[in-house]
């Protein structure tokens, strides 16, 4: 095959000026190029000479400039093969430069495939236009013998010797081919032939096709405007070329450092700084996307190549979903790579891949090729403590390469379990007790001490949604009866402390306990969330559905009942009528041995001065648990038991001091506890029926908390409610807050209160008939002198209760 070709020349005496491009001109151009191609072809084919370089140069001088190999495409599809070198104006002797192209018609590859690169190096390059049309570079004759081996040899060098570079380049190349891929890239190298180097060794590392479309340049001036991708440039032009769309190696300057996060590229480095270019054609014929890292990586290992970490997970990967791409053979040798000894650097993800690839080739490659792998993994599993590695099946294990790693790593599996850290790790105790049962060690005296720590472990823990470790629990437990069954039993025994931690746990993994197991308490926890959806707000009702969902009964395992209170309740109280019926529902001796009898008086005590069922929980907790209430806590308990005598009217005399005395017992006491006592007090002394001693004892008192207590009675609408319907009543409040002017501050205090803003308002408000009865039965209830005071007070707006008491007393003694 014959190819057009073309001559551009600068021009002698034509140019614009010492700062301006040289003039240039086709001195030779094939008839069968069109002018199309030309007008693209000026510009790609123009030479400028490095900064500075003076107008005349000796011949080495000259030939110490940067020589142009380029491979560019045209808009019409078309490639230009090109060279373009300095050389000496015959008629001035200043520098000027002279290209020689080859025209590549759309489609036309080279002759056997030969890159443009290789092309480019040919010896028939020529520099000035022949006189006579000469064969085209590409058909040159054969490389001397040796030519070859010495080529590969020198760029096996250049190789190493730019090792630092290597992934990084070839990674912007890979790039290059990519959707966010840079513009350009650009080396800065001292020699244009080390460009041209680079761009061999991207010509072989690149996959078919791509290699073959890369253009480039080995010298510009102008990176910028160069129709390359990949662009040479002196390292003086690279120091400011800073552009978004362009990825500049200065290959001169500081070595990189840092991997470049590409794992295709890191091991197609390796392969070239260990000098076997040939494994990137042995790669390309195994299955696999262009540029994955799978194929090549296999390729380098089976061939005895050091790779890093990411390089030889690619590698496990790729095996792993093709366990028939390579025989055996091939499948031994990278087994026997990614298992050798002495390998340090090994990741999580490269272990993980580790398992896939012998879950792959378990079965189907010989137990020689994959009890390496297995000895690995559980290796890793013990020392390493990876506890969410894919542990092998132990089918692995079988044969005496098992037993001699059983014989190793057993006494360190039972050190550990046996240690006083075991079972705080859940991952890491999980996976010693599945390594344990892959290697056959009995480690079944220490099972119960691990479970024992290993439940609670399992209660850790804020995170949403199944823990890490779920799938390897369930695993182990699926695996081992004896540890299901004690591990199980181990988290039934810690529920009734635990309730909500353990029905938390149920809701992120499910355990199975289907089994001949009782487990009540797992079962309760299990069924609580079932049992609120059908109770709703009926929270005793919704205990009795949990307490059914255990199986037992209370009374033969009061346990059952802590459960069921702290699932129901968690660390809350239940209400006073709550605990009633829950006292009710199991006798006093369950609460005792369930222990929650102290969760019935915390609701008896939280109660509000209001609650109507506190002192009557309070009465059944005084007689049910007499040893377990003293103290303060008694003492509060018999202050709601007192307002329920109160109010029954079963109360020993002396009220007021019996609650002064049980309060100072009970201190601190609780605000709604001492409101139901002084409550019920206040609510007695307020009645039509009241014992006249008891009043007479609470105003002599002067106690703060029964007066106010007293007071807040009186303003309630049922007092003022019946100081309107009754004329004897108000006038019996009438006398009574007014009989004691020197009873104290307290008593004076509220008394004005009362008789200002409760019941002046009621007596104004009555009709004149209504206000004649009462003033009627004030004064039946003594002295003309006190109905003459009833109606001066009703007259005067405000009047002070001392002032008021003292008329009122000289009244009465004038009468």
């Amino acid at each position: 095959m014959s190819l057009a070709q073309l001559h551009y020349t600068s021009a002698d005496g034509d140019g614009t000026g010492e700062d301006g491009p040289t003039a240039a001109r086709f001195t030779s151009v094939d008839a069968s190029i069109p002018a199309s191609v030309l007008t693209e072809a000026g510009p790609l084919l123009a030479y400028e000479a490095p900064h500075g370089t003076p107008d005349r140069l000796t011949d080495t001088a000259l030939r110490a400039l940067p020589e142009a190999y380029s491979f560019s495409l045209l808009s019409d599809g078309s490639g230009l093969l090109a060279r373009t070198v300095a050389v000496r104006s015959p008629r001035t002797s200043a520098v000027g430069f002279h290209a020689h192209a080859v025209h590549l018609p759309p489609g036309t590859r080279l002759p056997e495939g030969t890159l443009p690169l290789t092309a480019c190096r040919s010896a028939r390059w020529a520099a000035v236009t022949p006189d006579r049309p000469l064969p085209d570079p590409l058909a040159a004759p054969a490389a001397p013998v040796g030519h070859e081996a010495r080529e590969r040899e020198a760029l096996n060098d250049f190789a190493v010797a730019r090792g630092p570079w290597l992934a990084g380049v070839l990674s912007d190349l890979r790039r290059l081919h990519g959707p966010d891929g840079p513009e350009r890239v650009v080396l800065a190298e001292r020699q244009s032939a080390d460009v041209a180097r680079w761009v061999a060794l991207a010509g072989l590392a690149l996959p078919d096709g791509l290699a073959e479309q890369l253009t480039f340049t080995t010298y510009t001036r102008r990176p910028r405007e160069a129709a390359g991708r990949v662009v040479g440039v002196l390292p003086e032009d690279a120091e400011e070329l800073a552009d978004a769309g362009l990825r500049v190696h200065r290959c001169t300057g500081p070595r990189p450092e840092g991997p470049v996060g590409d794992t295709w590229a890191e091991t197609a480095a390796r392969v070239w700084r260990g000098r076997a270019p040939e494994l990137f054609r042995e790669a390309a014929a195994l299955p696999g996307e262009p540029f994955a890292a799978g194929p090549l990586a296999v390729t380098a290992l089976c061939a005895g190549i050091a790779l890093g970490t990411e390089e030889r997970a690619a590698a496990a990967d790729w095996a792993a979903e093709r366990p028939y791409a390579l025989d055996g053979t091939r499948t031994h040798r990278l087994v026997e790579a990614l298992t050798a000894p002495g390998t340090d650097d090994r990741s999580g993800p490269e272990f993980d891949a580790a398992g896939r690839l012998f879950a792959a080739l378990d079965g189907r490659s010989p137990t020689t090729t994959t009890t390496p792998l297995a000895a690995m993994l559980v290796t890793e599993a013990v020392r390493g403590g990876n506890g969410s590695l894919e542990l092998p099946g132990r089918t692995a294990f079988s044969g005496p390469e098992g037993a001699a790693v059983a014989g190793v790593l057993g006494p360190e599996i039972m050190t550990e379990l046996g240690g006083a850290g075991v079972g705080l790790d859940v991952a890491r105790t999980v996976q010693l007790l599945r390594v344990a049962r892959l290697l056959g060690v009995n480690c079944a005296e220490l099972l119960p001490s691990v479970v024992d720590r290993l439940g609670p472990a399992l209660l850790t823990g804020d995170e949403e949604g199944a823990p890490g470790w779920a799938p390897a629990l369930l695993e182990l437990m699926d695996e081992q009866f004896d540890v299901r069954t004690a591990l199980l039993g181990a988290l039934d025994r810690i529920a009734p402390d635990h309730p909500a931690g353990v029905a938390r746990l149920l809701s992120r993994v499910p355990l199975p306990f289907t089994g001949t197991q009782a487990l009540p308490h797992l079962r309760m926890c299990a069924g609580a969330p079932e049992a609120r959806a059908g109770c709703g707000d009926d929270r005793v009702a919704t205990l009795q559905r949990i307490l059914r969902a255990g199986g037992v009964s209370p009374f033969a395992e009061p346990l059952v009942l802590r459960t069921a209170v702290g699932l129901v309740w968690d660390e809350g109280a239940p209400t006073a009528a709550e605990a009633r019926q829950l006292l009710e529902a199991a006798t006093s001796d369950a609460h005792r041995a369930a222990g929650t009898w102290s969760l019935l008086v915390a609701a008896a005590l939280a109660a509000g001065a209001d609650d109507g069922a506190a002192p009557e929980l309070a009465h059944d907790l005084l007689r049910g648990f007499p040893q377990e209430t003293g103290g303060r806590v008694r003492a509060a308990l018999q202050l709601l038991d007192f307002a329920r005598e109160v109010r029954s009217g079963a109360a020993e005399p002396d009220w007021a001091e019996r609650v002064r005395a049980l309060r100072a017992e009970a201190e601190p006491v609780e605000p709604g506890v001492l409101g139901q006592a002084c409550d019920a007090v206040a609510g007695r002394l307020l009645a039509p029926e009241r014992p006249d001693e008891e009043l007479y004892a609470l105003v002599q008192s002067g106690d703060a908390d029964l007066i106010a207590a007293y007071a807040r009675t009186a303003r309630g609408d049922g007092v003022r409610a019946r100081l309107a319907a009754d004329p004897a009543y108000a006038a019996d409040c009438f006398t009574v807050w007014t009989a004691h002017p020197h009873a104290g501050a307290p008593w004076t205090e509220a008394a004005t209160g009362l008789l200002d803003e409760v019941l002046r308002p009621v007596v104004r408000r009555l009709p004149a008939d209504r206000v004649a009865a009462v003033e009627d039965a004030v004064g039946r209830s003594g002295s003309s002198g006190r109905a003459d005071a009833f109606r001066d007070w009703n007259r005067r707006e405000r009047s002070t209760l001392g002032r008021l008491g003292r008329r009122l007393a000289g009244r009465v003694r004038r009468a």
